[in-house]
């Protein structure tokens, strides 16, 4: 992912790092995206080595940005993607990583005999506690009476 920084002027700019995150994540990619993967990256980079408005970026996120407000995400497609797939990286890897240790805190010894249907439940309801205190009482209540009505 360090190799789509623009930081640097794109001073770790390695196309190769790069396919290697497109080929780990092949099924994210279709035939269009993947037509002449090296091509496009060696183009996108002496594009926005020539343009001042990239040579001052701090991040990938800023990169993406304006790669959207230039346009430039039509053209290079694949690029794009792979910033996008960079970006919500580590946000999906840590969610799994917190719902792995609340079902290691749900499914203790004791409970080691939960069926997969309510181990699911009850890690839906610890994980999405948020979501799950803006439902009222009252209307479960209701739902629960028209289902053995």
């Amino acid at each position: 992912m360090g190799a789509l920084s623009p930081c640097d002027s794109f001073a770790q700019f390695y196309k190769s790092n790069i396919l290697k995150l497109g080929k780990l994540y092949k099924y994210d990619f279709d035939d269009s995206d993947m037509i002449d993967p090296e091509g496009q990256l060696k183009i996108f980079y002496h594009s926005c080595i020539k343009d001042e408005r990239f040579t001052s970026l701090k991040g990938i996120s800023d990169l993406s940005r304006l790669m959207v407000s230039t346009g430039k995400y039509r053209s290079y497609p694949l690029v794009y993607k792979l910033l996008k797939l960079a970006l919500i990286l580590p946000v999906a890897t840590a969610s799994v990583e917190r719902c792995f240790s609340r079902m290691m805190l749900l499914k203790t010894h004791l409970r080691n005999k939960i069926g997969d249907e309510f181990l699911n439940d009850a890690l839906l309801c610890n994980v999405e506690t948020e979501a799950l205190a803006k439902v009222e009482n009252e209307k479960v209540i209701e739902r629960f009476q028209k289902m053995f009505a």
